[in-house]
């Protein structure tokens, strides 16, 4: 049987409500987080950890928008990677400058060989190349092929949100 999933008692779950959308831009966010709900700066703080240590939240993490950041040549590279030898490549490839995530994920042969993925930014294709070259001589004779899905326009993203209780 799956554990039952953590509960939020209603201070955490109007913390987490409150930076869906991102936290508030001002020189102290976590005091006006706080000031909004009624806690000092070190609860709020003290609350996002145990969130984070059981699990509830992964990471608090700036997204920049790399479009209005000038990054207009973003490319998720595919590499068909030994896979006795993707998790320990993956880490290190994720480490480089210009890579803004990576991650393994599974092959779906025939036509989809590929199993690791890094996604890199960059102001033009023509940047772009020299760190896609590097990502390829780090896997040096581990990679077996590869390819470059390039954006050609900004998807929304978001992560999870929850409801405000009685929706």
């Amino acid at each position: 049987m799956p554990d039952a999933p953590p509960s939020l008692d209603p201070i955490d779950r109007a913390l987490i409500q409150a930076t869906q959308a991102g936290l508030p831009l001002v020189p102290a966010p976590w005091q006006a987080l706080g000031d909004a709900l009624g806690l000092d700066e070190a609860a709020v703080l003290a609350r996002f950890a145990a969130l984070r240590a059981r699990g509830v939240l992964r990471r608090v993490a700036a997204v920049p928008n790399h479009y209005a950041l000038g990054y207009r040549a973003n490319g998720m590279t595919v590499w068909d990677v030994d896979d006795a030898h993707v998790a320990e490549l993956g880490a290190r490839i994720g480490a480089l400058p210009g890579v803004s995530h990576c991650y393994q994920r599974p092959r779906h042969l025939p036509d989809w060989p590929y199993n690791l993925f890094a996604m890199v930014h960059a102001r033009t294709r023509d940047e772009a190349a020299p760190q896609i070259a590097r990502i390829r001589a780090l896997l040096g004779p581990a990679c077996r092929a590869h390819d470059v899905l390039w954006s050609t326009r900004i998807l929304k993203k978001t992560g999870l949100r929850l409801q405000a209780p009685g929706d």
